[in-house]
């Protein structure tokens, strides 16, 4: 839950660097059980008669984690090497989507990427100054 929760309070619309498959999992763990859960109880509360208000909770809710979950989402390809321009590869019917799913399963690139240092762990400087002296 706290992935979940510092993707919308931290890195809402932080669509530079790159995001770990934890974190991006993590994050998709809880969206999409709340996008079905949403959609679900739409569906049955409008069979009730209860109109488009239960509509209007997942609209809101689409359109509040759209750019969150879009953000996080191009981290995670810029984690894996690939620009962020291939997200967009999510629109393509039917294939684009398992083409993205395929590069957000990939490993991270060990070391730093031009998007950054890997953070699974330390970057290529941190090594080098392994042994040096500290300077304060």
């Amino acid at each position: 839950m706290n992935w979940y929760l510092d993707t919308f309070k931290n890195k809402y619309a932080d669509f530079s660097g790159r995001a770990r498959r934890t974190e991006y999992w993590m994050f998709m763990a809880f969206h999409f059980p709340i996008i079905f859960f949403l959609s679900f109880l739409s569906g049955f509360l409008e069979e009730l008669g209860f109109g488009f208000v239960p509509s209007s909770l997942l609209i809101i809710y689409a359109l509040l984690s759209f750019i969150p979950a879009m953000a996080i989402s191009i981290r995670r390809l810029h984690d894996t090497g690939k620009s962020g321009w291939y997200y967009l590869l999510s629109v393509i019917p039917y294939i684009g989507w398992v083409i993205v799913l395929i590069f957000t399963i990939k490993d991270s690139e060990p070391m730093q990427n031009k998007w950054g240092p890997n953070p699974k762990g330390p970057n290529i400087d941190e090594i080098n100054d392994i042994g040096n002296p500290v300077e304060f």
